[in-house]
């Protein structure tokens, strides 16, 4: 377990969940951390609802909701309007991960996943369902919420932007 400085108690990041940890600069958009919440919300919302999910807010609470069930969490922090930090959302995660935790510091809450939601609906065509197929979408929902463009780079520039240094090994 590992403490950081960002909103909830306890969230969980493994294996079949998107997670995502926007830098945003707040000040080219709007100095309002609510305001960049509730994007952060509708962009998860929009990616969802590429496969038949009705994602929700729930009063009271951040993050994505379907039906009562929490699909995506988010916490956030900021430094002179930069954000960091992010979003988890559960595309084809072991929910049982969940039990071991009080999610978000909300008791009694039920998590559920893209793949789970998808499976209980009778009227679901087969759907080719990968962390990286939702991340495409997911990327195409932020850019258009936040009205920015998105860039692909290869993990080799990705690791030079970041680093400051490239290693192919």
């Amino acid at each position: 377990m590992f403490e950081v400085e960002r909103g909830g108690d306890a969230t969980f990041h493994g294996p079949g969940q998107l997670v995502g940890y926007p830098i945003i600069d707040l000040k080219r958009h709007r100095q309002d951390l609510h305001w960049f919440l509730r994007q952060l919300e509708e962009a998860l919302i929009r990616t969802v609802s590429e496969y038949g999910i009705s994602g929700e807010r729930s009063s009271g609470y951040t993050g994505v909701w379907t039906k009562g069930r929490k699909i995506a969490s988010i916490g956030v922090h900021a430094r002179d309007w930069v954000t960091w930090h992010g979003f988890a959302l559960n595309v084809v995660t072991d929910l049982s991960y969940f039990d071991l935790i009080v999610p978000c510091g909300i008791q009694g809450v039920e998590m559920t996943s893209i793949s789970k939601e998808i499976s209980t609906r009778s009227d679901a065509a087969p759907v080719s369902l990968s962390v990286e197929s939702v991340g495409d979408l997911a990327s195409s929902a932020f850019a258009e919420v936040f009205d920015l463009a998105p860039v692909d780079v290869s993990a080799g520039e990705l690791e030079v932007a970041t680093t400051g240094s490239y290693e192919k090994g």
